[in-house]
């Protein structure tokens, strides 16, 4: 049985190699990685503009929203906070228009952290720009700090990973309003959101850790059985 060709987002990035200092394509490699051990054939894909999104959605059978940094408030119609580092307007762009075309053709989406955020506000939905601002705690924050997530067992997420996981997943912003067609399906102890589902697609996931990460490939098994 051939490979699921898989498309993992990717940023520009100042990158040395040898005597040079180029803007590079950047992607982490434990995506890739995932992607391979759970079957698929990963493809990065640069956040160019939108004119080849319909020629990505068509060949691909899968896509990956990537992690990275935070969005720009100005995608979601709210002002930036000045806490959060600047945007990257380009991959906000980029990444929301495959992530709608990905929805309107049923193409399989595994959304992670920033990637989440990103399938959200495709979606109509909003965000918490400054996440410690509506907490009493940093809890969320926490380079290294990890916390129990509670998970919907009757969504796709929880028949993939279980009702309970363990995670460590630091990030600065969080839902606020779900978009269109979306559930909360996994939540931290103080409610926030950490999982969504997209209702009706073949598989619309996001979660707010990073599942690339560390030896538990079973949510990128279950994207990557999606996508065939």
């Amino acid at each position: 049985m051939s490979r699921p060709l898989i498309g993992i987002t990717a940023y520009f990035e100042a990158a040395r190699w040898g005597d040079w200092v180029r803007e590079a394509v950047l992607s982490p490699p434990s995506y890739a990685k995932a992607v391979e051990r759970a079957g698929g054939a990963p493809v990065v894909l640069p956040p160019l503009g939108p004119h080849a999104i319909d020629d990505y959605v068509r060949g691909l059978r899968g896509v990956v929203l990537a992690g990275g940094v935070e969005m720009g408030a100005g995608a979601y119609g709210a002002e930036q906070d000045e806490r959060v580092p600047e945007p990257q307007a380009h991959r906000d762009r980029f990444e929301l228009a495959l992530a709608r075309a990905a929805v309107r053709a049923d193409v399989p989406i595994l959304a992670i952290a920033r990637g989440m955020h990103v399938l959200n506000v495709a979606q109509g939905g909003t965000l918490i720009p400054w996440l410690p601002e509506v907490l009493d705690h940093e809890r969320h924050g926490e380079p290294g700090g990890t916390h129990v997530i509670q998970v919907s067992v009757s969504s796709k997420l929880g028949k993939a990973i279980g009702d309970r996981v363990e995670v460590v997943a630091p990030h600065a912003q969080s839902v606020r309003r779900l978009g269109s067609g979306l559930l909360a399906v996994a939540w931290a102890d103080d409610q926030i959101v950490e999982g969504i589902e997209l209702q009706g697609h073949r598989f619309g996931v996001g979660v707010q850790w990073h599942p690339e990460r560390g030896g538990d490939n079973r949510l990128f098994d279950a994207f990557v059985e999606a996508a065939r």
